[in-house]
């Protein structure tokens, strides 16, 4: 496997956790505060069963994790996967760039040979 099929491996679960925009609004409101499902459901227009399979499916992406406060379990979201997603994005976007000025450079190369 390639440095960047790893990457892109890295990143694919989380392009789709943000991919649905409930746990996009989810991910927003765990940025804010650590919340419970619940307490995300009474926010959100969805029910509380469906936030936790948001949830999990955030928390599988490594976007957010649980923590046990007492008897309540709240969600906090986790930065790091979003840091490693924007760097991932930050390189591709650098190649795209190698990759249009080098065909610029051609192309007025040949617009001089003319």
């Amino acid at each position: 496997m390639t440095a960047a099929s790893t990457a892109a491996a890295g990143v694919v679960p989380v392009f789709n956790a943000l991919g649905d925009d409930t746990r996009w609004a989810i991910l927003q409101h765990l940025g804010q505060a650590d919340l419970s499902a619940s307490a995300l459901a009474e926010r959100l227009p969805v029910t509380r069963q469906a936030i936790a399979k948001h949830l999990a499916v955030l928390a599988d992406a490594g976007l957010v994790e649980p923590v046990r406060v007492g008897r309540e379990v709240r969600y906090r979201a986790l930065g790091a996967r979003l840091t490693e997603t924007a760097r991932a994005l930050e390189a591709v976007g650098a190649a795209w760039d190698r990759r249009l000025a080098a065909l610029k450079r051609l192309v007025e190369d040949e617009d001089r040979g003319r």
